[in-house]
């Protein structure tokens, strides 16, 4: 991961780069910022660049032996803490347990979500934490001496999952750091990171991708035209993993606007014999296809409500979509559209985790006819 290969973010680059050229690089620091900002990527094209045997101006040289082995997450000074889940018959339980499937899954998205690693480790129904255990694994790891590099890297991805006797322990690290070592804590939601650690570390704030950055990332990772990259970009709004359930979403429009259709309106009539039966076939699809149609569900609901609102030009439609939004958007209002848009979302989630589609779909049908038939409030 070179800082070119991330989408914008300029000004976070800049940083990050005049602090090693300065030799000013923070013992720790918290790359803070929303899901597809970009903040793990930074957190590993940064470590790269400290790492580079032979670093250039803005980026490291790439050809270096710690170059190669940082791209394949296998410096012996790069390491890696993440949420992770315990496996049945395991009394102890560490990222290094899983960090064959993590090199996997950092390699081929570095952009991945929280619920895209718990799918790719086949969590299920259970929460990803960071156990006291990999505390001691830290602390174990930290007070080692460098192998190769000048500094050890520490990078600590959702410190926000920590319990609480594990971040005292990092509390601790931090407080009084091995020497040359360095941790990038890499979180989106700091107000479950203990106050202590926060105020010990320096904020790296990571903004969303702006729309201007985000369609020519598309066009450059993507190879999307014109017009369909500056639509994505537009209604991802600076979030490039919900531009590509955009782009997987636009690959079968057609059927997810067929799928769209007819589930609003036979969760709106109650025909639960049809609609079990549209159940049963959109069960069939695999779940990558399942998220993608839901993802462009949430659009729906929202491009509704903003005709039902008359907030906006329906610029954002299909001729196709337009017309049935004409009548469908009456229905779709400030009362109902909160309670829509959750239901979808938790849909979304319980199929991330490989629940049950056929048992997820039909909930969710049941509660949006619920949802549909709630008045609007005066």
């Amino acid at each position: 991961m070179q800082f070119a290969d991330i989408i914008g973010q300029q000004k976070i680059k800049n940083h990050l780069i005049n602090t090693v050229k300065d030799n000013r690089i923070s013992h720790a620091q918290l790359f803070l910022g929303n899901e597809g900002n970009g903040t793990l990527p930074l957190a590993l094209a940064y470590a790269k660049y400290i790492m580079c045997l032979n670093r250039g101006e803005t980026k490291a040289c790439g050809e270096c032996s710690s170059c190669r082995k940082v791209d394949k997450l296998q410096h012996p000074d790069l390491h890696f803490v993440f949420p992770v889940v315990k496996p049945t018959g395991k009394d102890k339980v560490v990222s290094d347990t899983f960090i064959s499937e993590w090199r996997q899954f950092l390699i081929n998205n570095p952009y991945g979500s929280y619920n895209d690693w718990l799918t790719a480790i086949d969590a299920g129904n259970s929460q990803g934490i960071i156990r006291v255990d990999e505390g001691r694994e830290i602390i174990r790891k930290l007070n080692m001496k460098s192998f190769e590099s000048e500094y050890k890297v520490m990078i600590i991805w959702f410190p926000e999952k920590m319990n609480a006797e594990t971040a005292n322990k990092l509390l601790k690290l931090i407080e009084e750091p091995p020497s040359k070592t360095l941790f990038f804590l890499v979180s989106e939601n700091s107000e479950y990171i203990i106050s202590t650690i926060l105020s010990r570390t320096q904020l790296v704030k990571v903004p969303r991708i702006s729309e201007d950055e985000l369609f020519i990332g598309l066009q450059k990772i993507h190879n999307l035209d014109e017009n369909k990259a500056r639509q994505i970009s537009r209604l991802a709004e600076g979030n490039y993993n919900q531009a590509k359930e955009f782009i997987a979403s636009s690959v079968d429009s057609l059927q997810n606007f067929e799928n769209f259709t007819q589930m609003m309106r036979l969760s709106y009539t109650g025909k639960f014999i049809e609609l079990i039966k549209w159940v049963d076939e959109i069960s069939r699809l695999g779940r990558e296809k399942q998220k993608a149609f839901l993802t462009y569900s949430l659009r729906m609901v929202r491009e509704n409500l903003i005709i039902n609102q008359k907030l906006g030009e329906n610029s954002r439609l299909t001729d196709d979509e337009g017309s049935f939004a004409s009548k469908f958007s009456n229905f779709i209002h400030p009362a109902n559209a909160p309670i829509l848009s959750m239901e979808i979302d938790r849909a979304y989630m319980h199929i991330s985790r490989n629940a049950n589609a056929k048992v997820v779909f039909l909930d969710l049908c049941i509660k949006l006819n619920v949802a549909l038939k709630k008045q609007e409030e005066k």
